[in-house]
């Protein structure tokens, strides 16, 4: 769930990349222009910022994902197309690319304000970063080399016909028109075919297919460990006991979760019912890493075992300074000691226990419902809201 206060920056930005997208195709077809600079403009560079106004509104679609999950990335990347899509809605000249210009012009602001809202780094495993570089690497090789090679081709004749004919040729469509003539020219396409369609096959597998494995799992009620890969603005839930069980049913149907706790078989008993479970001690850094403490929306520790939980939400805290933690205190008397060990909130359920039952014999009033009907207009509200 986005924080209310970066929700409009998203919201816009989304916005203002399907604008760009429809004004784009829109533009190509689309002829009465209305703008005083139309006179200007010359019908072939209209028409390529029109073409190139589509390929950035995708962009910015991309962009706005990153801004939803609070990507720094995303909102450097923003800022640099925003600027760009109003200046192709400008140069479009078309009555179609008021509202982009428009919407470019008011998104830039309310982005620019919200960058402390998007401060977490974009975070690749080394596989990830490999296919990256890998593809990157090989779409260098393929321009470079056909264009230096441009003699020996038939059709290449400027940088952009040589990565014209990396595109096609990385991603196996091969249209047949440009065609290495000369031997070198060949021995050059062999090398690159290669090179460049392994790199490709490696980067769809690396960077797409662990994605989908997650959501077809997910799909078939079965919990991964490439879900795992996936989560943001997750919970985490330090231990598990039975007064935990409540906990989890709550979250059920309200947020992703993930367990960690030190005993197997609890562990596949959870499994068993679809949850994802990391089987190590809540205090574990390496398995807090693998739960992706640093992605959390907030940290949960409910065991009963105050001194185990305390660990759990000390090395927590360490590990991410900014997550929300709340705990149950087993002992009011520990609930100081929680409080200095890192977790936000604690709460003791034997003292609002005692407090509803001395409220409900001192007034006779049912406190319990009373109090249920509070949290059930809470939860309410929130919904409202959201």
């Amino acid at each position: 769930m986005v924080p209310k206060r970066e929700s409009v920056a998203v919201a816009l930005t989304a916005v203002v990349g399907v604008l760009s997208v429809v004004t784009g195709v829109l533009s190509l077809s689309y002829q009465p222009y209305v703008t005083p600079l139309a006179e200007y403009i010359p019908g072939a560079i209209r028409a390529t910022v029109s073409l190139t106004g589509a390929f950035t509104g995708f962009a910015m679609l991309l962009s706005a994902w990153g801004l939803k999950r609070r990507l720094r990335l995303a909102w450097y990347s923003s800022l640099a197309l925003l600027p760009l899509t109003a200046f192709q809605g400008l140069a479009q000249s078309n009555v179609v690319s008021v509202p982009l210009i428009v919407l470019s012009l008011l998104a830039m602001p309310n982005v620019f304000a919200n960058r402390s809202r998007f401060s977490r780094p974009l975070t690749l495993n080394q596989g990830q970063w490999a296919a990256t570089g890998a593809l990157g690497s090989a779409l260098l090789y393929g321009t470079v080399g056909s264009y230096a090679l441009r003699d020996g081709y038939e059709n290449i004749q400027t940088p952009l016909d040589a990565m014209y004919y990396t595109v096609i040729t990385v991603s196996t469509v091969g249209y047949g028109d440009a065609v290495p003539t000369t031997q070198l020219a060949r021995v050059f396409a062999i090398s690159f075919i290669v090179v460049g369609t392994a790199s490709f096959a490696f980067a769809l597998g690396t960077l797409v297919t662990p994605a989908l494995e997650a959501r077809m799992s997910k799909a078939l009620g079965r919990m991964t460990t490439l879900q795992l890969e996936a989560l943001q603005d997750h919970i985490i839930v330090l231990g598990w006991s039975e007064d935990t069980n409540p906990i989890l049913e709550e979250f059920k149907d309200r947020t992703e979760f993930v367990i960690l706790t030190p005993d197997a078989a609890t562990a596949s008993k959870l499994r068993d019912r679809n949850m994802m479970v990391i089987n190590a001690e809540p205090s574990d850094e390496k398995a807090l890493e693998k739960a992706r403490i640093s992605e959390a929306l907030a940290v949960v520790a409910a065991t009963n075992e105050d001194a185990r939980d305390a660990f759990g939400v000390l090395t927590a805290r360490q590990m991410n300074p900014d997550v929300r933690i709340v705990v149950s205190a087993a002992e009011e008397e520990n609930v100081e000691r929680l409080r200095r060990a890192g977790a936000d909130t604690v709460i003791s359920p034997a003292s609002i226990v005692g407090d509803l039952l001395v409220e409900s014999a001192v007034t006779g009033e049912d406190a319990g419902k009373v109090a249920d009907e509070l949290i059930d207009e809470k939860i309410d509200g929130e919904e409202a809201e959201d």
